[in-house]
């Protein structure tokens, strides 16, 4: 079992960072941050004496952020009692598409009957620049998550957001997005209009609609294209 070392599995520390948001909060993004960029691999243990030497902090703030993680499930306890990187059976992924088209379902229906004009605007923008964006896999990654946070702020429901920050995190665990393969990029991209259109002409039930089919096409093409990373195992249970 591979253990986390070296300042290498994390990004360089952002001392604004550290003053703007808790210590624990800035592990917690810290860690989920490394786990679904792949820095971190299933699998690998996590120390908290080495995440707090190499974020530059002291171990109760590491401590509540362990706690955490393993409360959202991308931590668990492994052979040796010590926290390592969840892995995921194919069936959890299902089980965890499945959820996510509910959510977001949910969340575009509420858009559409609650979004403003200014925030309709904004996921026009996003639009333009994800479309721009498809030759930088990781500036389309992180304009897309934007995309879908719009529509979550735009459904004006704290209850949902909750849930789907929670959905989101576990998601760290399979690393890699299908939204990083082009011929995905292409697709999402008549998808996402339907979605904004649908929002925009104040019709919920064609704004799920969309949505769902919107994750239903990402799970497809996971499976189909083989995007599934070394994270998810096939019949296995977590480690």
């Amino acid at each position: 079992m591979a253990d986390v070392s070296g300042a290498q599995a994390f990004a360089t520390v952002d001392a604004s960072a550290l003053r703007t948001r808790s210590r624990a909060d800035f592990v917690y993004d810290s860690l989920r941050d490394a786990i679904s960029d792949g820095r971190i691999g299933g699998g690998e243990r996590v120390r908290e004496e080495e995440v707090a030497r190499n974020l530059g902090v002291s171990r109760t703030p590491v401590r509540e952020a362990l706690q955490r993680l393993q409360q959202r499930g991308l931590l668990v306890v492994g052979a040796g009692r010590g926290l390592v990187v969840a892995q995921l059976s194919q069936q959890q992924v299902v089980e965890l598409y499945a959820m996510r088209e509910i959510l977001e379902g949910s969340a575009a229906r509420f858009a559409a009957t609650h979004a403003t004009a200014a925030e309709i605007g904004i996921l026009y923008r996003l639009q333009e620049e994800l479309r721009a964006a498809e030759g930088d896999p990781a500036l389309h990654v992180s304009l897309n998550r934007q995309f879908h946070q719009a529509i979550y702020e735009a459904a004006h429901n704290r209850y949902l957001m909750q849930t789907l920050e929670s959905l989101h995190d576990s998601f760290a665990l399979l690393r890699s997005t299908t939204i990083r393969l082009p011929h995905r990029q292409r697709n999402s991209d008549e998808e996402r209009r339907r979605i904004i259109s649908a929002i925009e002409k104040r019709d919920p039930d064609e704004a799920e609609r969309a949505a769902r089919e919107h994750i239903v096409q990402a799970q497809r093409t996971r499976f189909e294209d083989g995007a599934l990373e070394s994270s998810v195992t096939a019949g296995k249970k977590p480690a």
